[in-house]
């Protein structure tokens, strides 16, 4: 007997790099990461948020301490002096933090951990993820990554709609749209 299993996909994009509080002592830049998948790992199968690297810094702390003996990525170095431009090192750092969730997103052991999903498909602070996998929060992982996708602020926003088939003949996605052929993303 052949099962007909459609392959699990998930794409994970760093982009969109910002800086905020420009010409201030405490500027930083902030990322864009938009996720989609079909994967029954994830609560919503496609999202958009925006981290900061010292997050990514908290998050890989907290998958290595929940990880055991699996190795955790490693993220790109934090340097405060740099040979080059800004732009230079902002597009270096981009790359290694996209390597870094392409490589954390592959292993089954760290798609285990609560923080990695709230960290990728919520906009909470880090002490309110805490708190909501502490069950200290107002609402559960889920509710959580359901409220923000549900507010339109994690989701793709798309225009023109037509259902788009995977292998399998499944719908793509649970909203099942596609845009002219391509994925339209717009994040904050």
């Amino acid at each position: 007997m052949l099962e007909n299993r459609e392959e699990e996909l998930t794409t994970v994009r760093v982009q969109d790099p910002r800086v905020q509080n420009e010409g201030s002592w405490n500027s930083y830049v902030d990322y864009k990461i938009f996720l989609h998948t079909n994967s029954k790992a994830f609560t919503a199968k496609t999202s958009c948020v925006r981290r900061r690297y010292r997050e990514f810094v908290w998050l890989r702390r907290q998958l290595q301490k929940n990880a055991g003996l699996v190795p955790v990525p490693e993220l790109p170095g934090k340097s405060t002096f740099f040979v080059g431009s800004t732009d230079e090192f902002i597009e270096k750092r981009r790359q290694g933090l996209q390597q870094f969730l392409e490589k954390v997103v592959q292993n089954v052991v760290l798609l285990s951990d609560s923080r990695l999903h709230l960290f990728l498909q919520s906009q909470l602070s880090v002490p309110e993820i805490e708190a909501c996998v502490q069950g200290q929060g107002s609402q559960t992982v889920t509710e959580a990554i359901l409220h923000y996708a549900m507010s339109n602020c994690g989701w793709v926003q798309e225009e023109e709609s037509r259902p788009a088939l995977l292998p399998g003949g499944d719908l793509h996605g649970s909203r099942k749209k596609e845009v002219s052929g391509a994925q339209r993303e717009t994040c904050f």
